[in-house]
């Protein structure tokens, strides 16, 4: 099976892919503040387009939105995973969310550690060493998809 998890943003879209439970790859895809909303989302659409034709993923995994301090950049969030639902369902992929609580819950084992904890364990359970907040978040999220899937039935 192969996996592509995605922390949305309109600024960087981090996204990983996993095949077989096993890591292979992440990137982020940057978009510029000069440039306009949809130009922006137009860009996350055609990397994600690219991604998606070259790995054929059989599942995507989104980290789902519950609460912003910033409306603004929850609307800008909320834009980005609606291309990511676009492309999902143009390419028949079916789509899971994880809360932010259950991606840290999973990696490492409380649900209120920080993006530095997170990424520190990775690095120690994994070896992957991530230094991007976004490229580290949605390689949490595929792993945490990975770990809460082995406990469930």
């Amino acid at each position: 099976m192969i996996i592509l998890s995605i922390d949305s943003g309109i600024e960087k879209t981090g996204y990983a892919i996993f095949k077989n439970k096993n890591y292979v790859s992440s990137a982020l895809i940057k978009t510029s503040k000069n440039e306009t909303t949809e130009i922006r989302l137009q860009k996350i659409y055609l990397e994600l387009k690219k991604v998606i034709k070259k790995h054929s993923p059989d599942k995507i995994i989104i980290e789902q939105l519950f609460f912003f301090k910033n409306q603004k950049t929850a609307i800008k969030v909320s834009q980005s995973q609606g291309v990511v639902l676009l492309l999902a369902a143009q390419n028949k992929i079916t789509v899971d969310y994880l809360t932010p609580l259950q991606i840290k819950q999973a990696i490492t084992g409380y649900g209120q550690a920080d993006k530095k904890s997170v990424q520190k364990m990775i690095k120690l359970t994994t070896g992957i060493d991530i230094k991007q907040d976004d490229e580290a978040d949605a390689v949490a999220c595929g792993l945490a998809w990975d770990i809460l899937n082995k406990v469930r039935p």
